[in-house]
């Protein structure tokens, strides 16, 4: 991956370049569409490419809650899940579990919260969201 600065405005801070992954060019700025969950509300993938979209946002917290890491791995990526080739952008799920401050514990090893769908309590490690960002199997510790 790589950013390539194109033009930078004299008067301001603007900038106008090009993020280069493995799975297509992103010119910035740029509109990114939010599937929070490996979905954009109300579009298709078809109608996302045509709407001119080059990257999509994902959610790690979400993810991994619903449709879960398993769904995605049977799927065989979540590019694959999606039916998204083009670039996706996937960010920690920290600010929600963050935010959950009556339902989680953070601790030097990680942080265990419960999910805000069904109470079920979860420990996430931070190289289980790395795992949970790459895509790999997870090992998710779940609490019954």
């Amino acid at each position: 991956m790589s950013f390539n600065l194109i033009h930078k405005d004299k008067n301001s801070q603007a900038r106008l370049g090009k993020i280069v992954t493995g799975h297509g060019e992103i010119d910035t700025p740029c509109f990114m569409p939010v599937g929070t969950q490996g979905t954009v509300k109300a579009l298709s993938p078809k109608e996302l490419k045509e709407a001119g979209a080059q990257v999509v946002l994902a959610n790690a917290y979400h993810l991994f809650l619903r449709p879960g890491t398993e769904v995605i791995k049977k799927a065989g990526s979540l590019h694959s899940f999606m039916s998204w080739a083009r670039p996706i952008l996937t960010d920690s799920g920290g600010y929600q579990i963050f935010s959950l401050a009556l339902l989680r514990k953070v601790n030097d090893q990680g942080v265990e919260f419960q999910s805000h769908i069904d109470g079920q309590k979860h420990f996430l490690t931070p190289e289980d969201v790395i795992r949970i960002l790459h895509q790999s199997p997870a090992r998710i510790k779940i609490f019954c």
